[in-house]
Formats: C-alpha cells, structure tokens, sequence
C-alpha cells in the first residue's frame, strides 16, 4: 500500500544529515508522528550507512510485532522480507532483513552471543521516556561499545515525551531534532471530585455519555491490566447491545489477529479496551476520544523480602499526555479523565525508572557475563540502587551463577543460554543435570507464561476441597498440559481440562524453543513425570530462598525463610506438605494492609535442602530455660533463615553455662518469692553501706547478686534444685566477722517495741527502712525509733484494726 504522508517525513532530512556526523541522535516527536514505523526504514537507505542492519527495540512485543507488520506492508512486502521482527520464543526475519524490530530482552541477548553488534549499523531505542530496566541497559552498553570497538556504530533514541536534555547530554552533547506533529485540538476534562465507584461502572457511565454527546468517532479506554479489562468489557455489554458498539481488548498476551483486530478500522464504532500498550509504539486508527482511568499496573521488586509485586499506580503527568494524544490524531478530540484535576497536578512529572524498583538479577547476570558485573562498570543515564545491586548479587549466588569470589561460574554462564529469568534458566539447567531436562523446560515455560489453569473453572466447579492433593502445583500444570499436548490441544479437551487455549499455546511455543536450546526431546517428558522428586529438587535449586514452613499442620498459613508471612492459597493441591517451595508469591493489598499469598508450591524433603542450599543452613546448638518446664534444656535447631527444619530438645546436663542461664532466669522472676531472703539482705547492707559509709560494707550490685546466684546455682539445672538452696547464707557469706556484727547491730532485722512486741524491720532497695504495727502498739513512746547509730529513723506504718496504714510518718514526736 501508498504510506500516507506523516508529520515525521518532514524531518527525516535533518535527522539523518545530523546522524551522518554524529554517533547519536535525541528525536522528539508527539504520538502518532510516525517516528516508529518512518525512521528506521529510513535509516536503512541512507547511503551513509554500513550494510549492516538497523535494529529496532521497542519496550513491548507488540509493538514489535505490529510496527514490522505495518512497515512491510507499506512496502508492498510480507514480515520477514526486508522487515522483520523477533520477540522471544518467535523470529519472524530472513538473510534479507534489513531493518529488525525487535524487544530490548532480545536485543539484550544479542549483545551477550555478540558483544560488539557486528552486523548492527543502528540502534534506534523506541519511546525511550518509558525507562525500561532493558531500555536502560542497552543504552549504556551501545554507549560504552561507539567509546570502544564501534565509534562506527549509530544510535537514535526516540520518545514523545522524554527529558531530552538529560539524555543528550549523557550521550556526550549530541544533536535534538524535534518534530511538532500535527495534533488537532483536544479538549480534557476532569471529575469535579473523586468517584467511590468500581472502576468498571465508571467506564461504563464515561462510555455511555460520550456516545450520546458524540456521533461517531471510536473511543480508546485506558485501563491497568485484564481483569480491569474484562469487568469493563462485561460492564458495557448492554450499552454495546443498545448503541451498536464493538468493544475489543488490546493487551500484550492477545494473540496477534486480535490484536490487529483492536487497531484497524471497523464497520462497526469501536471501544478498544487496553492496557498502556497503546500509550505508545502503535496507532488505532479512527480513535477521537479517549478515556483515562489514570492508573497502570506496574511490577515491582522489594529488596528487602526478596519478593516481587504488582501493584496498581496512578501514571504520570508525561502518562497522561501521551495517552491524550491518541486523541486529536485525525479530528478534534476529546479526553475523559476518570480523576480530578487536583489529582493529575500533584503527580509525577515521569514514570520512575525500572532500574530504580526491579529485580536486577536478569540485568546482572546478563552483565557478569559480559564480565561488566561491578556496579562501576558501566555508566548509568540513572545508577541503579545499591540495596537492588545487592539484593540482585546475593540471588545469583544463593542459585549458584556466582561463585564465592562473585565471579560468574559455569553453572551461571549455563543459565545464560536460556532466555528467562534466572531463577527459570537455573530450573532447565538443574534438570538438564538431573536428566530430566524435558520436564524442566516445560515447567519453566509453565512459569514464564500465563497460568493455562482457568482458576474461575477451579473455583467454581472444584472448589478448594475437591482438588486431589499432590506434591506440586507446577506438576499438576505440566501433567494437564502434556495430557492436553497428547489430544493435539483439541478446544474441546481443553475445556475439559479447565485450561486456557491461548495460555496452552504459548506454554507449548516456549517449552519447544527452550527445548532446542536445551537439547532437550519434549517427547520424553511424559516418562520423566514418574521423577517427580526430580522435578521437586529442580524447583527447589531455582527458589532456594522461597523454603517456607507450615505454622501448623493442616493449617495454610506459612513461615517463609525471609522472615515474612503468606498464606497458601486455596486452590494449591500441596494439601499436606510441612516443607515447601513458595514459587509463586503474590502480595495483596487493602488499604494500608498486605498480605502474601502463594498461588504455586511445591513440596520438598528436609534432607534436600543439604544438597541445594547447604551454604545458607544454620546448625544452632544452644542451652535455654524453658519456662513451661521450668528448667534448663539443650535445643538443637536447623533451619534456613526464619523456617525451622529440624529440632529437638532434651533435659541439660549439670554446667558453668547451664547455671548462668538457670541463675538469670531466677532473677528475671522464675524464684522471686523464694529469692526474697536474699534479695531482703541485699537490701540492708545498701542501706547499711550508704547510711553508714565508713564501715566499708561491700556493695551487692545486682551483678554482684548474679554472681553470687550463679556460684549457688553450680550443679543445678531446674529452678526447684536452686529454691532448696541457702541463697540467703551465699550472700551473707560474703561478708567478714565485723561486717556481719554491724549489720546485726546497726541494721537489725527485728525491733522491740516498749511494749514488748517484736517487729520485722523492712528493707527495700530504693526506700527507707520502715516497721508497721497497730496504732496503741506506739502509745508511750515519745519518739522515732532509729537504726545505724540512730542516724536513720525508720518509717512507721500505724495500722488501724483491719491492718491497713492510717498513717505513715518518720516523725513520731509530730504525729502525737
């Protein structure tokens, strides 16, 4: 077909006379200028350029998918041809491929088989202000390559909403070129206040009352992710009915017919319900209003539990642009904000970048390949956090990519063949060891795709009691999906089975893919399913740090090794398992509360954990008082982080050790009534040493008492052997012959009344000695009674009948 002129042809010149002379160059241009599907081809044809291919990364698989497919179409050419395009687990291109789209994890692995790019004349990086972790990445290391081995090699970084200068400057100065576009006029309205509503019924309503404003034009509703898009879609089920609508999903995972399906015109007016993949990258066609709910999902990495979250986040003000802008394209447009104006003003002004709140392993694994794994290594447009360098080094190591000198080890550059996360790369590895290497590539595609089981089937016709237990939730998805691979994945077996077609058939694409690269043969997973435990060991190595422990049997609730709390969730058949690998950890949130729950698990034995993370077990063997028995017992305990693996405890024998923790105990209130006595004599000689400072009474410190309770304690291990001690005569053997004579005499522990009745004298630590008697036990004497050579009085308790105080006084003579 003809291309259509756009508004970026107009400066194809300038940019490509400015590359011609530079390494890099910064392009701005408003969405839908055409900058994705005009400047790569354009760069291919420039006579300036080596041979070699323009290389194109996008943040999304689908924008890399449909920009090859719209630009071979302009040129009257299948994808593949001149134009092609690779994603993972797919390449769609030829020797003939002159311009490639591809997404920046593809990129990323070209890089690691090629470090100097030597068929690449180009890299252009695609709506660059989204700040993938990729995106990032790639740029750094084209930077650091033009500085190095190819000064010959260009680059364009593109975005319609980019802090320009910023990555201008990074790139040493380099020209800006800047197209205008070529918008109509937009109008954007706000709430005049918050709307409590579901999300869903606001769309509705938002929907509804643009098509009673506005006659024609297709309407594009923003929305976080699928299950938004999907209560939307039911939503506006009878509004389509009434009004004639045709409301389409757009997200990532659609397969590519319906994606394209959601992007071309209709017969019918269209509601396209998508995530942000159409804030950037690809055009729909006819669109003129757009309805923002303001808010994306967005993946997030905690450095501090090792887990990883999705959380929905209202966008930013640079969001919200773009997405306006898929509105004036054609005519005058309209923008429904489904938030406040308030709201939009005290948000950012761009999306913080990925590298800033991602799980860096992937990145650094990929770098310590590329022996660049130091934090300095490399230059950062933004440096990435040292807790997520960390935290990214310390997972390497626990699933053994790194060896202790935190170099790259053959199991490390072994996972790098694989295009996938760390922990799924080290799953295949793991089981290509083990000789069940099929099994494990299709466990690991199980886990890098979207779950295949349909969880409303399961909840709604098995409930959580009918599920038959097993040792794992990612076996019981590899047998129902090999089971459904062995019906050819019929539509019909699939629904018997409760999975998901689409789901099914890029599981099935992916294990394929990792299979070749494994050298594995995925006909012999079936035989490998009677080694489950294998498969058990395999998920174990790639979650070393995800052991967690039932709290209580036949309870869900689980202690993980990092310390925190999740609950297992009701659709798990790992029913009965004490030990098991957390797979897959989801964080909920209500409110200001959270809340971890595990979809996927695997039961494991205690003595594998000795093969897979001896490294990380702790052995503690330790004496504690166990209060309950109320003696001191020896506790053997191992455990890997906070779960507890094995432990026992058994009655201490007679030690130093065993009579410190009984004697502290003791103290700390296991014997306070039966250490009064001693605690009483302790009191009087600190009375006795600071009324009467020239005796030179020994102070009983309370560590003094410790030591003396300790020495008492010698030979016993239960605090009913220490009661039966003498602990009052311990302390009193402290002191010499005088000194037991002045406190005898001078701090007596009775007193004689005049009237012949004997009181105790009272001391406490902190308080003046006291005496408490009946009010007529005092009649007749005139005065105070004293101790320490009458330079203390004592206080006088005068008890009334039912022996309670009266009064209390120090002054006798007063109170008559």
């Amino acid at each position: 077909m003809t291309p259509a002129e756009l508004p970026i042809d107009a400066v194809l010149a300038d940019l490509l006379s400015a590359l011609e002379h530079a390494p890099a160059i910064v392009l701005e241009a408003p969405p839908g200028a055409g900058k994705t599907t005009r400047v790569p081809p354009a760069l291919a044809n420039a006579p300036w350029l080596s041979r070699g291919q323009v290389v194109v990364a996008e943040p999304r698989r689908l924008a890399a998918r449909l920009s090859a497919r719209r630009v071979a179409a302009e040129r009257g050419e299948r994808v593949g041809e001149s134009i092609g395009y690779s994603v993972r687990f797919e390449d769609v291109s030829s020797t003939a491929t002159r311009v490639r789209y591809v997404t920046e994890g593809v990129l990323l692995r070209r890089l690691f088989v090629d470090a100097q790019l030597r068929e690449v004349a180009a890299v252009v990086l695609d709506e660059f202000h989204e700040r993938q972790l990729a995106t990032d990445l790639v740029l750094s290391l084209v930077r650091r390559l033009q500085k190095t081995t190819r000064p010959d090699l260009k680059l364009v970084v593109m975005s319609a909403t980019l802090e320009a200068q910023a990555v201008a400057d990074y790139l040493d100065g380099c020209p800006r070129v800047r197209s205008e576009g070529r918008l109509y006029p937009v109008t954007i309205e706000h709430l005049p206040k918050p709307d409590e509503r579901p999300l869903e019924k606001q769309v509705a309503s938002a929907v509804r009352r643009v098509v009673m404003d506005e006659p024609s034009g297709d309407i594009l509703v923003f929305l976080p992710g699928g299950g938004e898009i999907a209560r939307s879609r039911e939503a506006l089920a009878p509004l389509a009915e009434q009004a004639n609508l045709l409301v389409l999903p757009l997200y990532g995972d659609l397969p590519l017919d319906d994606q394209v399906r959601a992007l071309e015109p209709a017969e019918r007016r269209k509601v396209v319900l998508s995530t942000n993949v159409a804030e950037t990258s690809v055009t729909i066609e006819g669109v003129t209003t757009v309805i923002d709910g303001g808010t994306f999902r967005v993946a997030e990495h905690s450095a501090w539990t090792g887990l990883p979250r999705l959380r929905v986040a209202p966008i930013s003000r640079a969001s919200a642009t773009q997405r306006a802008g898929r509105a004036g394209r054609t005519r005058a447009g309209r923008v429904l904000r489904l938030y406040t104006k308030g709201d939009y003003e005290s948000r950012r002004e761009h999306d913080v970048p990925e590298i800033r709140r991602a799980d860096l392993s992937e990145t650094w694994l990929l770098l310590h390949g590329l022996d660049l794994g130091h934090p300095d290594a490399l230059r950062w447009l933004d440096p990435p956090e040292p807790e997520s360098v960390g935290a990214a080094n310390s997972l390497l190591t626990a699933l053994g990519a790194l060896d202790p000198s935190g170099r790259i080890s053959e199991t490390g550059r072994r996972m790098l063949e694989f295009p996938l996360h760390p922990r799924l790369s080290r799953l295949v590895v793991e089981g290509m060891r083990r000789g069940v290497a099929g099994l494990a590539c299709i466990g690991a595609a199980l886990l890098a795709e979207r779950d295949i089981l349909l969880e409303a089937r399961s909840r709604s016709q098995r409930g959580p009691g009918d599920r038959a237990a097993g040792p794992s939730d990612l076996l019981e998805r590899a047998e129902l999906f090999l089971e459904a691979r062995a019906g050819r994945f019929n539509a019909g077996r699939l629904r018997a089975l409760g999975l998901d077609a689409r789901s099914v058939q890029a599981v099935d694409r992916a294990s394929r893919q990792l299979a070749r690269l494994a050298r594995a043969n995925l006909d012999h997973a079936t035989d490998e399913l009677g080694l489950d435990e294998a498969l058990g060991l395999c998920v174990l190595f790639a979650f070393p740090d995800r052991v967690a422990r039932r709290r209580r049997r036949g309870e869900r609730e689980l202690v993980l090794a990092n310390g925190s709390v999740a609950r297992l969730s009701e659709l798990s058949v790992v029913h009965d398992a004490q030990l098991v690998v957390a797979i897959d950890v989801e964080e909920h949130r209500s409110g200001t509360r959270s809340s971890n729950v595990v979809r996927l698990a695997s039961a494991i034995e205690a003595e594998w954990l000795l093969e897979a993370c001896p490294g990380a077990l702790n052995e503690i063997d330790e004496l504690i008082f166990n209060p309950d028995t109320q003696r001191v017992e020896r506790h053997t305990r191992m455990s890997l982080g906070s779960v507890v693996i094995d432990e026992a405890r058994s009655a201490a024998k007679p030690s130093p050790e065993a009579a410190r923790i009984l004697a502290r105990a003791a103290l700390a209130g296991g014997l306070s009534e039966r250490l009064a006595a001693g605690a009483e004599l302790a009191a009087r000689v600190e009375f006795l040493a600071e009324a009467m400072p020239d005796l030179a009474l020994p102070s009983l410190t309370e560590a003094t008492q410790v030591t003396l309770l300790e020495r008492a304690a010698e030979g016993c291990t239960t605090l009913a052997e220490l009661a039966g001690l003498d602990l009052a005569g311990a302390y009193w053997n402290e002191l010499d012959a005088a000194q037991r004579r002045a406190l005898i005499e001078q701090a007596p522990e009775r007193l004689q009344l005049p009237g012949g009745r004997s009181l105790s004298v009272h001391y406490e630590r902190g308080k003046p000695p006291w005496i408490a008697s009946r009010l007529q036990d005092f009649f007749g004497m005139q005065s105070t009674p004293r101790i320490a050579r009458g330079r203390v009085p004592l206080t006088v308790h005068l008890l009334a009948p039912n022996q309670r105080a009266v009064q209390v006084t120090s002054d006798l003579e007063s109170f008559w």
